[in-house]
């Protein structure tokens, strides 16, 4: 059986698939063993430094796989910061990009502080977030959308 491929037009930075105005893509992978480390080496400077107080709560329920979790995160903060087009500089804290989990157990992305004032700029109004892990690595695939009609 085929697939169909969903309509792409192209825009000025940005491109049109069934309707949806994507922004841009962001993808990454981490080790989870270099989190683990950074977690042993830098204690709880390091979680609050890059995690909310939500994110390590979540993670902190399943401690066999913590790291994992944690090590999602990661990936998902620095899959938006591809799609904002910034890496981590101008103001840029860790903790702008939260990964919360709705009720269903999707992920969800909260932006604040300057994340927050940049995605304004680019008029990302929504996010698809998906992540994966398994003990040794995570990775993270985010999606910007502009809102309806623009």
């Amino acid at each position: 059986m085929l697939s169909q491929a969903l309509p792409v037009v192209s825009l000025p930075g940005s491109a049109i698939i069934d309707g949806m105005p994507i922004v841009g893509h962001g993808i990454d992978i981490v080790e989870t063993t270099r989190v683990q480390r950074m977690v042993e080496e830098h204690g709880q400077r390091f979680l609050d430094r890059v995690f909310t107080p939500a994110e390590q709560a979540y993670a902190a329920r399943n401690p066999k796989r913590q790291y994992e979790h944690l090590a999602g995160r990661f990936a998902a903060k620095e899959a938006v910061l591809k799609v904002l087009g910034t890496g981590w500089r101008g103001g840029i804290a860790w903790t702008d990009v939260e990964v919360i989990k709705e009720a269903s157990g999707q992920p969800k992305i909260v932006l604040t502080g300057e994340c927050a004032r940049i995605a304004g700029t680019l008029e990302i109004e929504r996010w698809h977030i998906s992540i994966s892990h398994i003990e040794t690595h995570a990775t993270a695939s985010a999606i910007g959308l502009r809102g309806e009609g623009k």
